[in-house]
């Protein structure tokens, strides 16, 4: 990954990934993103911009208007880098789930006998009363 702390960075701020989120379902302009997310035109653009300046987000003009969607690749490499930690958990989930289920399994077995030794109890009380 190029830049992470760039991109980290970016994505930290709250207004910027609800940017990003927005962008997910297509290019928008500074209007729409403001309209959408409740923020002023110029707090809007602010984040575009930032958005813009760290690789994250592509603008196109047209006309008076700005258009922002997506790049890809960020993303991509965003994915790439998460993949080792991605694993690395993957494996450490699935070791916890083998011991959960052994300690499950254990757990059970002891439950089990300590049932039969209760039916053996009542079964004795009811010798005695008998």
């Amino acid at each position: 990954m190029k830049q992470p702390i760039a991109t980290f960075s970016a994505l930290a701020e709250p207004n910027r990934l609800r940017i990003v989120e927005l962008l997910l379902n297509g290019p928008l302009t500074v209007g729409e993103v403001g309209e959408r997310l409740g923020l002023r035109q110029p707090q809007a653009s602010k984040h575009l911009k930032q958005l813009l300046e760290s690789g994250l987000v592509e603008m196109r003009p047209d006309a008076n208007r700005r258009h922002y969607s997506l790049k890809q690749e960020p993303f991509r490499e965003l994915d790439g880098w998460l993949e080792h930690y991605r694993s690395m958990w993957e494996e450490r989930l699935d070791n916890l789930d083998v011991y959960l289920t052994k300690l499950q399994a254990a757990n059970s077995g002891k439950a089990a006998g300590t049932t039969e030794i209760q039916e053996d109890d009542h079964d004795g009380q009811h010798d005695d009363e008998g």
